[in-house]
């Protein structure tokens, strides 16, 4: 495929490509991550995709990549609380599930008692588990 294809594909379905890779990742620097990578991947490869088929291609590639990100456990949650350390402060999940930090390291840092920091948690996991399974709905 030329750059002249990939370029005219990329002024016609990028928006879409971005919505569709935003709607499954929530993100605006992960959509457009995404986004780009699929467009890098077609100018680096030698695919032709038939004529008239271009926009389902391309958006099948990004829902593809998309589910990829999310499997691959590169991404990090970070969930608001409602009454949480601070109005509008967030909690980095990474901190405890990836990092290794115990409850009681984490509520030494937060300057809370573990057991806020375990219902904390507790609370923020339930709103990440509805939050993707009413996205899953929608997904497709």
């Amino acid at each position: 495929m030329n750059n002249e294809d990939v370029l005219r594909f990329f002024d016609q379905y990028a928006d879409d490509a971005f919505r569709l890779a935003y709607s499954y990742l929530g993100s605006r620097p992960d959509a457009e991550d995404v986004v780009q990578d699929v467009f890098v991947k077609l100018i680096r490869s030698d695919i032709t995709i038939k004529r008239g088929k271009e926009k389902s291609y391309i958006l099948t590639m990004v829902a593809n990549k998309c589910r990829d990100f999310l499997r691959s456990g590169d991404v990090v949650f970070r969930a608001p609380f409602d009454d949480a350390i601070e109005v509008g402060s967030e909690f980095n999940f990474d901190e405890n599930d990836s990092e290794g930090y115990s409850l009681n390291e984490i509520a030494g840092i937060l300057d809370i008692a573990p057991s806020a920091v375990s219902m904390r948690l507790t609370r923020a996991k339930e709103v990440l588990r509805k939050h993707f399974m009413e996205g899953r709905k929608y997904a497709g």
